[in-house]
Parts: structure tokens; sequence; C-alpha cells
């Protein structure tokens, strides 16, 4: 039979537990909200750093917005049909941009706004990525299901790279290998750019609905968010997921953070930024920063640490419609790396 705890050893023990306890360290939040910067209202969708001049670019529904975050300056430049991914040209004051519901991607002047070229490629054009020489533009035909190739000196589409419909973010896995998230079927397509073929796929079970994809910088490892509330540490060249890891709901971007060594997850629907670190024992899942309504999206300025985040609350749009952005309610949230 136990004996009974004496009325002193009671007290020290809960003193101790309290001591403990008050000891504790606090996790540190791995960012700090910044002022936010307001923009016009509209729909959005990719966000990009533009390090050669030093500007945020953002997809914004009918237009692109040029945002430079040391002076607040926005502008609008463009004349889009839903614009889905946009990504400066290195070497140039040029930004391309797709347009969904014409099946084009443009060319625009970042000086001036004047729309240089509009190029036709395969239906319903989302994400982009660009050649490891900067030449070419990759860009996802998620409605026809390939690859469109552009050659960006001649502005013009040369090539169309059968895959699955239902693409949504790319990578380049090495400079000759594509791998780009199915939201619909659930795996990663891969695409051998210097032939232009398909290479094999990587099924992802466990993620449903793929869409943000981002590698970690000098491995072969690739994080892919899914909707369901996980994301999976694929290893693209052994071609398997290595492992399953909790992330918050609504993502569409991943961003890989060399100088924190750490994924960041936008999640739009939790109104939060998911964390998971990497070292020699792995994927480590950090805690949560909340963001706000919507945040799926994000860019990263490489130089500061700080990450740059759409947002806006949407009111329920008429039936079969999709939901409107509350007016004056949309914005770039601004976080700083926590020192």
């Amino acid at each position: 039979m136990p004996y009974p705890l004496r009325p002193w050893l009671l007290a020290t023990a809960t003193a101790l537990a309290a001591t403990a306890s008050m000891a504790a360290p606090v996790p540190q939040a791995a960012f700090t909200p910044l002022t936010p910067i307001h923009a016009p209202d509209d729909h959005w969708d990719f966000a990009q750093w533009d390090a050669e001049h030093q500007r945020l670019l953002v997809a914004h529904g009918k237009d692109v917005l040029v945002v430079d975050p040391a002076s607040g300056a926005v502008r609008g430049i463009g004349r889009i049909g839903y614009a889905h991914a946009v990504i400066p040209l290195p070497g140039t004051d040029r930004i391309l941009v797709t347009s969904k519901l014409d099946d084009t991607a443009r060319i625009l002047d970042g000086a001036t706004g004047a729309e240089l070229n509009r190029i036709a490629v395969a239906k319903d054009p989302d994400a982009t990525v660009l050649s490891a020489d900067g030449r070419k533009a990759y860009v996802m035909a998620a409605g026809a299901g390939v690859v469109s190739v552009v050659d960006l000196n001649r502005m013009v589409e040369t090539g169309r790279i059968p895959l699955k419909p239902g693409l949504e973010v790319a990578v380049l896995a090495t400079p000759s290998l594509l791998a780009a998230n199915n939201e619909d079927a659930d795996e990663i397509e891969l695409a051998d750019l210097a032939g232009g073929t398909a290479a094999g796929t990587i099924p992802l079970p466990g993620c449903k609905g793929p869409t943000g994809l981002a590698m970690a910088q000098g491995t072969a490892l690739a994080l892919s968010a899914c909707a369901n509330g996980q994301a999976a540490l694929v290893d693209i060249a052994k071609r398997r997921v290595v492992a399953m890891l909790p992330i918050g709901l609504g993502p569409d971007t991943v961003i890989w953070d060399t100088a924190h060594q750490r994924f960041l997850i936008p999640c739009g629907q939790s109104g939060a930024l998911s964390i998971i670190t990497l070292d020699r024992q792995g994927a480590h899942v950090q805690p949560a920063v909340a963001t706000g309504p919507g945040a799926r999206t994000a860019a990263l300025d490489p130089a500061t640490g700080r990450l740059y985040l759409p947002s806006a609350r949407m009111a329920p749009g008429a039936k079969g419609q999709p939901k409107a952005v509350v007016p004056g309610s949309f914005h770039i949230l601004v976080l700083a790396p926590t020192r």
C-alpha cells in the first residue's frame, strides 16, 4: 500500500513543479508582423519576389501588382484575363504573367506596364517555372494537361510536353527534369525537358489535392502541400515519399527559405503559416504563425527574410459564382523573421 505524501513533501513538489513550469522556455514565434501594405481590391493568385528590382509582384485578377515595399508604392500594370502566375525575367525589366481566361502568357514591361507580346499557350495556363538558364518558361496548362514551352527571347511557344490534366506548381528537380504537382491525380508528374516527353510519376499516398511545391536547395527533397492538412516530403531522385507531415488547410504555395533551412507553407483556410525545418535528423514541424484569411500564397525576399502574403476577406458570391472580395479588405501581410 503506498504511503500518503506528507504535507511538506507535497508543498515542495508543488513548488518545484511551478518553478520548472516557470523556467520552461516559451517558443519564440518565427516571424513578427509588420505594417501591411494596402492595395486595390481584386482576386489574386501567385506572388513573386523580384530580387533584381527589389520589388514584389502579385498576380492580381485583372492586372499585375508591382509593389515597392520600401516606399509602399503600389501600381497595377497590364490587362489580364485572370492572372495566375507572375515571374520576373532575369536580366531584363520584363514580367511574364499567365492569363487563364484567354489561354495566353503575356510579357509586360516592368517600367511602363506596356504589353510587349501576347503568347498563345495551351488551355488554362497556371503555374510557371523558368529553365535553369532563364531562357525558357515552362507553363503548366492545367486544363490541357500539358507543359507549354515558351522561348523568352523570341516570345513564342515552341513546344508542348504532354502530361495529365490537373497540373499545379512545378519545380526544376534538375536542369533537365521538371516535377509538377497534379492536383487531380494526387501525384507528381515528371517531364524530361531535354527530350520533351513525360518521364513517369511519383504517387503521393495520403496526400489529397497537392498544390504548392518547393525543392530544398542542394538536395533531392521536395515538399508538396496537400489540401487535406498534410504535406508530403518527397525524394525526387528515389521517386518516393519519405515522410508525411501535418500542416494547415488551404495551402497553395510552398517556399524554401535557404537562410533558415525551412519550408514555409501559407495556409489560407487556416489563416496560418506552417513551417517545416530540415536538418541531419530529418524534418521537423515548427509552431505555426498566424496570418490572415485567404493568405494562401506568398513571396520571400531572401536578402531580408521578409515574407509577403496577399490576403483579403471574402464574401459569399451569388449561386454558382466565385466569392467576392470584401471592399477595402485586400492587403499584403508583411512578416519579418524574428531575430
